[in-house]
């Protein structure tokens, strides 16, 4: 099931590579994603939630004992392949009549880069999923330096050399792990203890490379850059999937691997989650463009996962996931407006913009959800990822909680007023006035986008009960460097302090 869902669509771009038609690439590109969509739901519905252990597992031992063909998933891999293959389609819908030259490379890119994504959450070798992990470069980077915008070969550069040189230092890493412990299966490594001196530097090792792919403060520079030059459908598929590889790395080596390495360095996971969740809300307040906006609140927001993650609780790891799911979809959902916008009057200057509730009401609508979902306004997905990353963070630090909640205030502030100077007051110009509203294949789009977001906001239930067993999993790894709380009790009493020895006499 898991080789028949990674490989489908390699094979997918090799036929529309081979065909070198436009329409059959769009064709053939969107019904493979749909039967991708398909066994995605497949694979939910046959899930045993009741169990941490790895299922549909298969395994072809190709350059044993180094190297093998060896996948299986847990409830985190599962969400993550159903966000992954829910986004696809989208992307290839959302560029239906946007993108025109190169047709069928394009699409054939687009089904290259879900071939590797899900490699990289059904990979149980730890070299396989290093391939994958790092193979996903290639097609974004051939994305944006052909099909992006006016500086497109600057962002896509800027975009690979990050990335790949996070991932030297990993690669080292595994080499080590792999030596030590004598086997490259992700869940023997996951159940081996690495001494408390390796896991300092083998857990910055992986840093390096999982901190750059969030994007973490201060290494995040590549991202504005990436989402204001990629087309629509790159910024979907780079904000809606390729930002969660980070945090992905975090919860399936960092914590369970080198727990005593975790727990050493969360003043630093803390501190920078705090700093860049307040100063990409800052940057996002005076942006012009649309699309570095909105990649601005994509720091923030990854701020969450990594606070949530790191929490050593159950509430904030599994906000922290559930964080990445809903951002998944709710920042695709909004570059997906952006490129509505984008293909009508081929600009994002905010300032170009205004008054479109009047002749794009449907729009404005929709536009509205998501922007209300970015916030966290409560039956939407936003809201109760939020609130358990708040309640996780809250048991840890006081301190901690507040710098989080700052940065929901100032959320609100930067998105509410990019709608509001985009919806509302006098349109910009005469061809902003006459912008026509949204078509059938947008409506569709955006509406299908908007069911998993209220979905996962009123009945949370269904994307958390996968999470349960594993992450009690890991919470059985990391318990024993667990940090004491510093949360402030205000009102709670004071244990009186114990009486002398000789007083006692």
């Amino acid at each position: 099931m898991l080789s028949l869902l990674i490989l489908l669509p390699l094979v997918g771009a090799a036929f529309v590579l081979w065909s070198g038609n436009a329409a059959t690439a769009r064709w053939t590109a969107l019904v493979i994603t749909l039967v991708e969509l398909a066994l995605g739901i497949a694979l939910w519905a046959g899930f045993d939630t009741g169990t941490a252990a790895f299922q549909y597992v298969e395994k072809l031992d190709l350059f044993a004992p180094y190297f093998s063909w060896h996948l299986g998933i847990d409830g985190i891999a599962l969400m993550l392949i159903v966000l992954s293959v829910f986004l696809m389609p989208l992307c290839i819908l959302a560029s239906w009549t946007s993108i025109e030259k190169r047709v069928p490379e394009y699409m054939a890119a687009f089904l290259l880069m879900e071939t590797l994504m899900l490699g990289v959450f059904a990979a149980k070798d730890l070299f396989l999923f290093y391939v994958f992990f790092e193979g996903g470069l290639i097609p974004m980077y051939l994305i944006i330096g052909i099909w992006g915008g006016g500086r497109r070969i600057y962002a896509s550069y800027k975009f690979f050399l990050y990335t790949l040189l996070g991932s030297v230092l990993m690669l080292l890493a595994m080499l080590y792990m792999v030596g030590v412990a004598g086997t490259t299966d992700i869940a023997a490594l996951t159940a081996y203890d690495f001494s408390a001196e390796a896991q300092t530097w083998l857990w910055l090792a992986f840093f390096a490379s999982f901190a750059v792919k969030m994007p973490m403060w201060p290494v995040h520079t590549w991202l504005p850059d990436a989402h204001v030059e990629a087309p629509t459908a790159g910024s979907v598929i780079l904000a809606g999937v390729l930002l969660k590889l980070g945090g992905y790395g975090f919860i399936r080596f960092s914590l369970p691997m080198f727990p005593e390495g975790s727990a050493q360095f969360l003043p630093l996971m803390f501190g920078l989650s705090v700093v860049a969740v307040i100063y990409a809300s800052l940057v996002a307040l005076v942006q012009s463009d649309m699309k570095k906006l909105i990649a601005y609140s994509s720091v923030a927001h990854m701020a969450f996962v990594t606070a949530g993650l790191f929490t050593f609780n159950r509430q904030g790891i599994e906000g922290g996931i559930l964080m990445m799911l809903s951002h998944g979809l709710i920042s695709g959902a909004l570059f997906l407006c952006v490129g509505v916008v984008y293909d009508r009057l081929h600009t994002r200057e905010i300032a170009r913009y205004g008054g479109l509730a009047d002749n794009m009401p449907k729009y404005a609508l929709l536009f509205l959800l998501f922007t209300m979902a970015s916030v966290g306004l409560p039956a939407t997905s936003g809201f109760v990822s939020e609130f358990l990353v708040l309640t996780g963070t809250y048991a840890i630090s006081t301190w901690l909680a507040t710098g989080m909640t700052i940065g929901i205030i100032l959320g609100a502030a930067y998105m509410l007023y990019l709608y509001a100077r985009v919806i509302y007051g006098k349109s910009a110009g005469a061809d902003a006035a006459a912008m026509p509203d949204l078509n059938a294949r947008e409506i569709g789009i955006l509406v299908a986008a908007a069911i998993p977001v209220l979905w996962m906001g009123i009945y949370p239930h269904s994307f958390l009960a996968p999470l349960h067993a594993p992450v009690g999993a890991i919470l059985a790894r990391v318990e024993r460097a667990a940090p004491p709380s510093q949360t402030i009790r205000i009102g709670a009493p004071v244990a009186a302090p114990a009486a002398p020895a000789a007083a006692a006499h």
